[in-house]
């Protein structure tokens, strides 16, 4: 194997440069030729392919987003695009590949694996939500993002004794809702993974009112419903609270990667780039137990579904009044 190439896929997220420039720099260190593959699964389908070198990644390490960037390419899901996407790679004598994404990413690496050519998934996406590891690159990132925001608006939530429904993303997984609502003291957090009652939720807000309480946080996760569906469920069984609805949406994604992302993904693209040297095609990587791993990507996606810490859920119920 002498070429092989990167593309990012789905959602962007904070660390995806690192992790481009990880394995482009890692790929030249091990003696390969790097492609870039901008556009993710539509770019591979159209050609957008060129050779990357070591200046190409100076410097983005420390941006958000990615420089490759990414689209949504529905198309790749049936036979013809996934037959031109290879024809492509064997046009530029790629032979090895890394895909870096969520789990539509990894959907189409598992096509690309079914047809016998080497590829990697490598998890990126602020949800948190891929099997196979316990940490995707970008969760960091986003988790820092959103405690900011919830700090700010237990502020103004205090000065004005209100009640803020804060809607976070995360997809179907609560990962964020969950990590951000026990980092922020939050009151309240609504996950998809658990079920909740709307009648113990206003229960539990006003036996803070009684206590002296000031204000109360819900964090949501916008698997569930979104904040103003939830803010009407509220005010059908308790008109009693001044409530406001917040949604934080994309500003979530974007911004400088922390140390943790930037460290993550540059030892995922190193082990990628491993992995090929070594002609292993048809994995995923991630870590476990701060140990970077590798499993089959088939397998993987065939596997549990991914499950959120539900300890924190049951934790911040206990510490949180």
């Amino acid at each position: 194997m002498k070429k092989i190439a990167v593309l990012t896929s789905g959602g962007d997220a904070p660390g995806m440069n690192a992790a481009i420039r990880a394995i482009v720099r890692k790929g030249i260190y091990e003696g390969f030729e790097v492609y870039g593959i901008s556009y993710g699964f539509a770019g591979l389908v159209a050609g957008d392919i060129r050779r990357i070198d070591v200046n190409d990644v100076s410097d983005i390490i420390s941006r958000g987003g990615t420089v490759l960037y990414s689209a949504r390419y529905p198309e790749f899901a049936k036979e013809e695009g996934q037959e031109k996407g290879i024809e492509q790679l064997k046009k530029f004598g790629i032979e090895g590949l890394v895909v870096i994404g969520g789990d539509g990413s990894y959907q189409g690496a598992v096509a690309l694996t079914k047809k016998g050519f080497p590829t990697i998934g490598v998890p990126g996406t602020i949800d948190n939500d891929i099997k196979g590891t316990d940490y995707t690159i970008g969760f960091d990132t986003t988790i820092n993002t959103v405690l900011d925001a919830l700090d700010r608006l237990r502020d103004t939530a205090t000065s004005h004794m209100r009640t803020f429904v804060v809607e976070v993303m995360g997809r179907n997984a609560g990962d964020i809702a969950l990590w951000t609502g026990i980092g922020s003291g939050s009151e309240q957090i609504i996950i998809p993974e658990h079920d909740f009652d709307i009648k113990r939720v206003i229960e539990e807000i006003e036996d803070g009112l009684k206590r002296g309480k000031k204000h109360t946080i819900i964090v949501l996760a916008e698997g569930v419903m979104t904040a103003n569906e939830f803010m009407d469920l509220l005010a059908q069984e308790s008109g009693n609270y001044d409530t406001r609805a917040t949604v934080l949406g994309h500003v979530q994604r974007g911004g400088a990667p922390s140390a943790r992302d930037r460290v993550l993904a540059s030892r995922m693209g190193a082990k990628a780039v491993e992995l090929l040297k070594q002609e292993i095609g048809g994995v995923c990587v991630g870590i476990k137990n701060e140990q970077i791993i590798y499993t089959d990507i088939i397998e993987t996606l065939n596997g549990e579904p991914h499950r959120p810490l539900l300890e924190l859920y049951q934790l911040n119920k206990e510490i949180s009044y």
